[in-house]
């Protein structure tokens, strides 16, 4: 079945332009939806200490967040496939864009933790959205540059948050730096809904674009036709439980990095918003470089003849490896050396993520693969939801991150011998 799907068909020669600004469009609510997922990492000091808010209030926020990503990831794929992408994505970006206003107005941790929850809400169905319209808009052959572009915008939301943010707050008050990222999504949502369209009934699509970008839908068609397993079906394979447990494990991992790493340099090196930018993208910079070389490096091992399962398993043996000294970065005196630390842990992630997100394609087939991807997400927001709370407690008592970036450290090994005696050899599951 995947050799018929693999088939190539009639060469169609590129033509048009409409479906590249569609991508832009995509890259650009990628980048506001991490904007505003992670400012409040950035305001977390000054909320703290405007606000009067303890470190379980903090991680009590953080998971509400948490909370509603899980729950949105697991219905916001079946409610797009149902209204479409035009509506779906509209509707997800109003839900979000009203949410980040709605931080301003509030003051209370329950307030925060209502404006998070409805946010997490909202930011779940960008990713689903945005890569139903890949499907749409691009044919097979271009999909992967398209996603890749797309994706590329959280790194820069990541990179561009902690440079706009503390301008914003330090001009004109914390409150303004939510309404102005609010505002960016309804200037997002007017230029969807002005200029998205289905191919087939857009009117600057030429018909040479459409040719192409309709070249290789069969191939699509024949794939959809085939019946999709159930969860309880995908629940029997042991390749579903390694991919939830991989994610629940690190996920939350990435999440202290993009809600605790601010705080932790303010009170470990004294940094504020005037000081967070430079140490906070050169980690994310780090992040994008280990990012592509974890996939380089799988790729790299199957070339030189090793198996898919080895290979993958050596990529990720080798990221767990880089993320065990991140402990260090509390006993340093040093911000650059800590920043160095964490930014080669943030990298390993990002590489591990890379090989973890191709062993589900290695694993289960096309008609498989966005629900493995739901429900392992779902788990990754989860196990973010109680590493939240953790984080909080173990603040509040302990007053030091040490405890947190050891259990962070161990994750990674400990997650892979779990995939590893779960799924000791990669097969392809139809």
């Amino acid at each position: 079945m995947r050799a018929a799907a693999e088939v190539s068909p009639p060469a169609v020669a590129p033509r048009g332009r409409v479906r590249w600004v569609i991508c832009a469009l995509l890259f650009f609510a990628t980048t506001i939806n991490y904007i505003d997922r992670q400012i409040i990492g950035i305001l977390k000091p000054t909320l703290q200490s405007e606000l009067g808010w303890t470190e379980v209030d903090y991680g009590m926020i953080v998971s509400w967040f948490q909370a509603a990503y899980a729950i949105g990831l697991l219905a916001s794929g079946v409610i797009i496939d149902r209204v479409g992408s035009k509506i779906g994505y509209a509707a997800a970006i109003t839900v979000w864009s009203l949410a980040a206003l709605g931080h301003a107005l509030v003051r209370s941790p329950g307030g925060f933790a209502l404006a998070r929850f409805a946010l997490g809400l909202g930011e779940s169905a960008n990713f689903p959205a945005a890569i139903k319209s890949v499907a749409e808009w691009f044919p097979k052959r271009e999909r992967a540059l398209a996603a890749g572009i797309l994706n590329a915008g959280a790194n820069v939301g990541a990179i561009a948050t902690p440079i706009v943010v503390p301008v914003i707050a330090l001009s004109y008050g914390w409150q303004a730096a939510f309404i102005i990222t609010g505002l960016l999504g309804f200037a997002w949502l007017a230029a969807w809904l002005a200029f998205y369209r289905a191919p087939a009934q857009h009117p600057r699509v030429s018909s040479a674009e459409l040719a192409y970008i309709i070249s290789d839908q069969h191939a699509d068609e024949r794939n959809a036709a085939a019946p999709r397993p159930s969860w309880a079906a995908l629940f029997r394979h042991r390749g579903t439980w390694a991919f939830v447990v991989a994610k629940f494990m690190t996920d939350p991992v990435w999440y202290l990095f993009l809600f605790w790493l601010p705080d932790f340099f303010a009170k470990r090196h004294g940094l504020d918003l005037k000081t967070f930018g430079p140490p906070l993208i050169a980690v994310y910079l780090l992040a994008d470089v280990g990012s592509i070389g974890g996939g380089w490096l799988s790729s790299w091992l199957i070339k030189r003849g090793y198996s898919v399962n080895a290979g993958r398993k050596l990529a990720l043996l080798a990221s767990a490896i880089l993320v065990l000294p991140i402990f260090f970065a509390t006993t340093v005196s040093s911000l650059w050396a800590a920043v160095a630390i964490i930014g080669v842990a943030a990298a390993a992630h990002q590489g591990w993520s890379s090989n973890l997100y191709t062993m589900v394609s290695d694993t289960f087939s096309s008609r498989s693969v966005a629900s493995v991807m739901g429900i392992g997400g779902a788990a990754g927001a989860v196990g973010g939801m109680i590493m939240a709370r953790y984080v909080g407690e173990v603040l509040e008592r302990a007053g030091s991150y040490l405890p947190v970036f050891v259990w962070a450290g161990s994750a990674y090994l400990l997650a892979l011998l779990l995939v590893h005696l779960l799924v000791p050899r990669l097969e392809v599951r139809e």
